[in-house]
């Protein structure tokens, strides 16, 4: 096996294309239908998540709320969607990842 040439992002492992987002804007969906967009600066095995200069979208009875924070310690259990540009990973409560999930828009 020589390197990583040639390896397609859907040969990756879940937590790894999640590992390639460190340090760039993802948008995260939520089981609450709360969306969340920040700077992704860490994250552990349950894919619990460290985000900073964050925005949070939600929709409430009285419209549109929309929350800026500092930084975050995002629970994943409660994660439905994790999105990154063109790249998307959709990471499910038990945190496996099922193949036919995993939508990739490659231009």
């Amino acid at each position: 096996h020589g390197g990583q040439r040639g390896v397609h992002p859907s040969q990756l492992l879940p937590l790894e294309l999640v590992d390639k987002c460190i340090g760039s804007r993802i948008h995260i969906v939520m089981k609450s239908d709360k969306e969340i967009v920040g700077t992704l600066l860490g994250f552990d095995d349950f894919v619990n998540m460290v985000l900073e200069d964050v925005t949070e979208f939600e929709i409430t009875p009285e419209g549109r709320r929309i929350t800026k924070l500092d930084q975050i310690l995002l629970n994943g259990n409660n994660i439905t969607m994790v999105s990154y540009q063109r790249l998307h990973v959709l990471i499910f409560s038990t945190h496996k990842l099922i193949s036919d999930c995993i939508q990739l828009h490659l231009r």
